[in-house]
């Protein structure tokens, strides 16, 4: 691999100086470019692939295809962009904006195959072709997005879009192309665009190391419990995968429980031994924070290139920079939409302490309540309350069953479409399913892959991604795939979900129509290329579905002997679903203010001191209690500091309202009916980004939405309020 990389690298620069000794190499140079037009030929991300839609080729795709096909990727677009930017003839709409739209098809291609694997099928050799490439992919970011003589045309086109008798869709469209490329930095000075690359190429090196730390020490840092009595509490099944996992990484005779990604572990509901649970939480929360995978450093750095940009570009911060084009429109308004919630949330978490506080004391124990018992005790009060007992709730709710005729089943009731897996098609992992979507009148929409089970190698959380992009201009139709951290069953067993995985990929499906039933010309704007604190939007809306009566009877059923679930534990399990919903918002909540705060400093004003950081933004907004700490803490927070959420984490609860608001309305008009869904497909699904955000929820809605339903949704509020 590293010779292959290296030979790479000793091309692209050959490319780059030219060959001065030249009668002497002729020869070699032709026998050059014979084996790298072969090689052309025999990669297949040379070449659009030929299967459905241009689903990915990943029994054909290896390693060593892609630096190649990187390098000649950014080669080709930068040829094809600077062929438009020095374009003689005076700037239209089609040989400016049209001819961007259509440029780069290899690099985006590649790009798009290999970052979806590295995020579900890392390895060693992948991790460090993303070292390699993400310095290289910046700086062909900036050669594009600070070329002046490109921005002259997008601006020549803007001033005059009112002349130019375009639909509104192409207007957008140049309307975004030449804030992108403003906000880029394109009307900079020369010494400042050069400023603009040093802090893009770092930040890009840093965001990558920050990701493959969080891998790393998440993969390492699995608490491995060698006596079964120390499991106590743990189901059968639970047990069994924890020794199943510890035989995979060759610790017979032990058990392995491993650390998902966020700061509240799930095995923590049901330990009993309070040592084993502190260890738990501490793995989970003190992570990246010390030894080879630190990223506190790389944090504080971070937020300082931050601010140094959003500075160069005549912003007081990262989070004025980034909330500008947001829904949401300056940080002050997130932290007003946030703190006018903490009285009411903090109220919650103090009745629900309380009665935490007291199940401690009725056991006959005495000691304060610390953040590794929160989720115990909580579980044993839900079930006093309740009488609700997990493992019982997650017959009901076996993974296919939960995905066929829950998930599958919704979607086809309100958006008319139907999933026919395609086992034909090529997959990455034995675990990935593909699927084509059919619409409501037999048509051929989209392929979908399904990837709901965690594994080595695949970073935390759930998400959706797309492989091929929808788009009338191209002729293409989308490629998408759900990935979620379901643990699976041992072999020949069934995989039992809990309620909250089954919200989830509810959720995830709603990101994946985003995506699917887009139906826009222009790639820049299809389906999930909206506002973050819009994307979440149409996700969060599909979970409420999860609920619906004649939805959970079509999948609320026991895994062996088929009957529904009764309606006495339904009844239970909805009821519940407000239960800890102080914890879980506040939880969320501090996590958010936290990312704010972090990007709302000015250039000269990155922490050095990561944790007493943490501890001063908590306390600043009343929200520093001990034993509810944030979902993520800065170290292995992704969204913020390794992902595309920087200043954003809060998007979550501003699209919350927006669902909120949109599923009570959608109640009002009938429910779970296909005229309905009809509608909001056509309002906001089919939409993407061709028209603001706040103009296609009024499409579907008829007015901008209220909070109201937001707080009855989260047990905050009553309908009598």
């Amino acid at each position: 691999m590293k010779k292959l990389l290296i030979s790479a690298t000793i091309s692209s620069i050959l490319l780059a100086t030219g060959c001065t000794e030249q009668a002497s190499t002729m020869n070699k140079t032709a026998t050059t470019q014979t084996d790298s037009a072969k090689a052309e030929q025999t990669n297949p991300l040379f070449m659009t692939s030929s299967l459905t839609y241009g689903a990915p080729q990943f029994d054909l795709i290896k390693d060593e295809h892609f630096i190649p096909a990187f390098e000649k990727g950014m080669e080709q677009h930068l040829q094809e962009v600077e062929k438009i930017a020095s374009n003689p003839d005076a700037p239209t709409f089609d040989n400016t904006l049209l001819a961007l739209e259509k440029s780069g098809s290899l690099l985006t291609r590649t790009s798009r195959v290999f970052f979806n694997l590295v995020g579900t099928d890392s390895s060693p050799e992948r991790r460090e072709i993303q070292k390699i490439l993400a310095p290289k992919l910046a700086a062909h970011s900036d050669t594009i997005n600070l070329n002046s003589a490109l921005l002259k045309r997008i601006e020549t086109l803007y001033n005059q879009r009112d002349a130019l008798e375009l639909d509104t869709e192409s207007i957008r469209l140049l309307e975004e192309y030449y804030s992108d490329f403003v906000r880029a930095g394109a009307k900079l000075n020369e010494s400042d665009k050069q400023k603009i690359r040093e802090i893009n190429e770092e930040h890009s090196t840093l965001t990558t190391q920050f990701s493959q730390n969080l891998l790393a020490e998440s993969s390492e840092i699995a608490v491995v419990v060698n006596d079964v009595e120390q499991l106590s509490g743990m189901s059968e099944r639970q047990i069994k995968a924890a020794s199943d996992a510890a035989k995979a990484a060759d610790k017979e005779g032990k058990y392995l429980l491993r650390i998902t990604n966020t700061t509240r572990q799930p095995v923590l509901t049901s330990l009993e031994n309070r040592a084993l649970r502190q260890q738990v939480w501490e793995a989970s929360a003190y992570r990246n924070q010390s030894g080879v995978y630190d990223n506190t450093k790389i944090i504080s750095r971070l937020a300082g290139l931050r601010a140094q940009k959003a500075a160069l570009l005549g912003f007081d911060s990262w989070a004025a920079y980034s909330l500008d084009k947001q829904m949401a429109g300056s940080p002050s308004a997130v932290y007003d939409m946030l703190g006018s919630m903490v009285p009411a949330v903090l109220k919650n978490v103090e009745k629900e302490a309380a009665d935490i506080k007291a199940m401690i004391e009725a056991e006959g124990n005495n000691f304060e309540l610390k953040p590794w018992d929160w989720a115990f005790y909580a579980e044993k009060v839900r079930q006093a309350k309740y009488e609700l007992d997990e493992n019982e709730v997650k017959q009901y709710f076996e993974f296919n069953r939960v995905l066929e005729d829950g998930v599958f089943f919704t979607m086809n009731k309100l958006y008319g479409v139907r999933f026919k897996p395609r086992p034909d098609l090529p997959v990455y992992h034995p675990d990935v399913k593909a699927y084509e979507l059919f619409d409501v009148n037999g048509d051929s929409l989209a392929i979908f892959y399904a990837d709901y089970f965690s594994r080595k190698g695949k970073r935390g959380g759930a998400w959706m991604s797309s492989f091929v992009g929808q788009s009338k201009l191209l002729s293409q139709k989308p490629v998408v795939v759900n990935v979620m951290n379901i643990n699976k069953a041992p072999d020949g067993e069934p995989t039992l979900v809990s309620y909250d995985h089954v919200t989830t990929m509810f959720h995830e499906m709603g990101h994946g129509l985003h995506g699917m039933l887009s139906d826009v010309n222009y790639p820049t704007l299809a389906g999930t290329s909206v506002s973050r604190d819009y994307v979440e939007f149409p996700s969060t809306f599909e979970e409420d579905w999860a609920a619906h009566p004649d939805v959970i009877a079509n999948y609320a059923k026991h895994y062996e002997t088929g009957e529904p679930i009764p309606e006495a534990l339904l009844e239970k399990v909805i009821r519940s679903r407000t239960f800890n919903m102080g914890y879980d918002t506040l939880e969320y909540m501090s996590a958010a203010l936290l990312d704010m705060e972090w990007h709302s400093i000015s250039a000269d004003q990155a922490p050095e001191d990561v944790q007493a950081f943490e501890a001063q933004a908590l306390d600043k907004h009343n929200v520093g209690l001990s034993y509810v700490p944030p979902r993520y803490k800065s170290a292995f927070f992704a969204h913020s500091m390794g992902g595309g959420y920087s200043a954003g984490y809060y998007a979550y609860m501003w699209s919350e309202i927006l669902a909120a608001d949109a599923f009570a309305y959608m109640q009002e008009l009938g429910g779970l009916k296909l005229e309905n869904g009809m509608k909001y497909r056509k309002e906001i699904l089919s939409t993407g980004n061709s028209r603001p955000p706040m103009e296609s929820y009024k499409a579907f809605r008829g007015k901008a939405p209220t909070t109201d339903a937001l707080l009855i949704r989260r047990g905050l509020k009553t309908k009598l309020d």
